[in-house]
């Protein structure tokens, strides 16, 4: 087997979680949940200046989700106040004094709350920006320092975490393979190919460029056609990934298919990319003629490299 090779196996169910992982992914959600402090920054998108952080930004903070409260935000005939989601959640009934809330919205408050200026609740994880009130929910939800997803695609796991977090968390808890280098040769065995439908497989973490990507490979129907892709993505954002290129080939009897593209950022779920058919597909047949024999056994070689864009 060349160097930097691996051969699959379906992923039936997911892996136990260590105890490493638990401490890794509560620690990341201490990080990301931290209580919002007083600091001075300059932006690039937010304003320069300090934080305001007084009292009323207290009052800001709904009673059963610890969230801050957007508009509408509801209070009681007492003046005990809660977010609209949080209003649902406690059937329309107080939780600080169990009276019924009805509608009444408390508009001076949401007036107040325009006078706020905040930081990213990512502040923690390297976001500088402060804004205010009312933009900061819409900034973080594009927040480049917002943390990313576990991009592993054989099971829903809840990880989430930096790139380096996830780096190691994919090595120790998803047994995934790490390679270093910016080509790859691998070669994909299955038995009874015929039987593998919507099925997904990650199989290599590659490092190079001093980047992280994560080669894909899964079957499934498109339409009613049985096929195979492959695809990579990158351990970053959408504007990090655009620097680099990658190609992957395969082929047998003289015959080749190839396949160039940018890889996707991370950001993207497997899913996403799959089903926008970003990558290199292969009919099951043509897999099955480019693994010769009898083809009734999969053996699937495929090359590829990864450049960075001058």
């Amino acid at each position: 087997m060349a160097p930097g090779g691996s051969i699959f196996k379906e992923v039936l169910e997911s892996h136990a979680m260590s105890s490493d992982y638990e401490t890794g992914k509560a620690k990341s959600e201490a990080k990301i949940n931290s209580t919002l402090t007083k600091s001075t920054s300059v932006g690039l998108n937010g304003k320069n200046g300090t934080s305001s952080k007084n009292g009323v930004h207290d009052l800001l903070g709904c009673p059963v989700c610890k969230n801050l409260m957007y508009p509408p935000i509801h209070q009681c005939p007492n003046g005990h106040t809660l977010c609209s989601n949080c209003k649902i959640e406690v059937h329309n009934i107080c939780p600080t004094c169990h009276h019924d809330l009805g509608n009444i919205r408390c508009l001076a408050l949401e007036k107040v709350a325009e006078s706020l200026e905040l930081p990213c609740r990512y502040q923690s994880l390297g976001c500088s920006d402060i804004f205010p009130y009312y933009a900061k929910l819409k900034h973080e939800q594009n927040c480049g320092f917002r943390p990313y997803n576990c991009p592993y695609a054989g099971s829903e796991c809840s990880a989430i975490g930096d790139i380096s977090y996830l780096v190691a968390h994919l090595k120790h808890d998803h047994k995934v393979d790490m390679h270093d280098g910016f080509t790859f040769n691998h070669r994909y065995v299955k038995t009874n190919p015929h039987e593998v439908e919507n099925a997904t497989w990650m199989l290599t973490v590659f490092n190079c460029y001093g980047k992280h990507f994560c080669l894909h490979f899964e079957a499934f129907q498109l339409g009613t056609a049985p096929v195979f892709m492959a695809f990579l993505r990158f351990m970053g954002d959408d504007n990090e990934s655009k620097k680099f290129s990658y190609s992957l080939e395969v082929g047998a009897n003289g015959r080749k298919l190839i396949w160039q593209g940018i890889p996707r950022s991370i950001r993207d779920s497997h899913s996403k990319v799959r089903d926008s058919q970003d990558g290199l597909i292969i009919q099951r047949n043509q897999a099955l003629y480019f693994s010769g024999g009898d083809k009734q056994e999969l053996k699937l070689r495929i090359t590829g490299r990864i450049w960075k864009e001058d």
